[in-house]
């Protein structure tokens, strides 16, 4: 099994650019490399086969060293506008099983499922954003905002050497779209457990309500801006009407526990839950339903494509 085996052969097909096998063929690849957050020479092993995965894109990449016991971490950074805020795409390497766990739970399909350790959470969905960016560097018009494809080596346990790296990318960004799995039979998550506060001043400028009235600033009105900005950090409408053009319906929800988009939402619109659909995380039966594949590949595509 080579590095480059694991990229190349999504993007060489001569029909479905999103066929399911194909991109299902990817996600084994990278599953059937065991990656415990307490193994940073395994998360590494994945680091570099990644990596080697965008060498004939046009991209670069930062590899950040991993301290503490943990992995290295990986920013794929499209060519292309870096110059202005853009899409921030968080994934992570880590999985919870430990070394070992993949002869207890090998690589696997029975019927619509697709099983083993960390195919779910979320080994599946950081492939899927991949393969959408490689469609994107494959067509003659690139999308209109840079693509960053952040992947992490901590976020298991609660990504303690990842999170500056998280949120300095997340102020760069414009939109964060969090690989992580679908909920609930498809649901992407536009909340989890967790608060945020604002601290807003706001100063009005007096002037009399008829004679003449241009001349003021309502500090009122303006309160109301400020309010629809805030609720439109959390808006998945558009994400909504791009899945009904593929042909599903994509419903959201709110969900206990954190992810990576936790560090990002408080100041940038994020999505979370846009990976595979599945169910069994962190378990000795995780799988993932390989019908989600394309659809969901497709949705993150048209996210990349139609972003500004």
């Amino acid at each position: 099994m080579t590095a480059m085996s694991d990229l190349k052969s999504p993007g060489s097909l001569p029909g479905n650019p999103f066929d399911s096998k194909a991109i299902l063929d990817g996600i084994r690849r990278r599953v059937e490399v065991e990656t415990p957050t307490a193994a940073p020479e395994q998360v590494n092993r994945l680091a570099t086969m990644v990596a080697d995965g965008y060498r004939d894109l046009p991209a670069t990449i930062e590899r950040v060293a991993g301290r503490d016991g943990r992995g290295d971490h990986l920013v794929a950074r499209s060519a292309w506008g870096q110059d202005q805020p853009g899409i921030l795409v968080l994934s992570h390497f880590d999985t919870v099983h430990p070394i070992g766990f993949i002869k207890r739970l090998p690589f696997h399909i029975e019927g619509d499922s697709a099983f083993g350790p960390g195919i779910y959470d979320m080994k599946g969905g950081a492939y899927l954003a991949y393969h959408a960016f490689r469609q994107i560097c494959a067509a003659p018009e690139r999308s209109p905002l840079g693509v960053t494809q952040l992947y992490v080596s901590d976020e298991e346990i609660g990504s303690p050497t990842s999170r500056a790296l998280i949120e300095a990318e997340g102020h760069k960004a414009k939109y964060v779209l969090v690989t992580e799995p679908a909920r609930d039979g498809g649901k992407v998550v536009t909340g989890r457990k967790g608060v945020a506060r604002f601290e807003i001043f706001i100063k009005g400028v007096p002037s009399h309500a008829g004679i003449p009235p241009q001349d003021g600033r309502s500090a009122i009105r303006e309160l109301g801006n400020v309010i629809q900005t805030l609720e439109g950090m959390n808006d998945p409408e558009h994400a909504r009407t791009l899945a009904a053009e593929i042909g599903f319906d994509l419903v959201d929800t709110r969900t206990s526990g954190g992810s990576d988009g936790n560090f990002t939402a408080p100041h940038t619109a994020t999505i979370d839950g846009l990976g595979v659909d599945g169910k069994g995380a962190h378990t000795h039966y995780e799988q993932m339903y390989i019908s989600s594949i394309e659809p969901r590949a497709r949705l993150l595509h048209r996210l990349y494509q139609t972003l500004q």
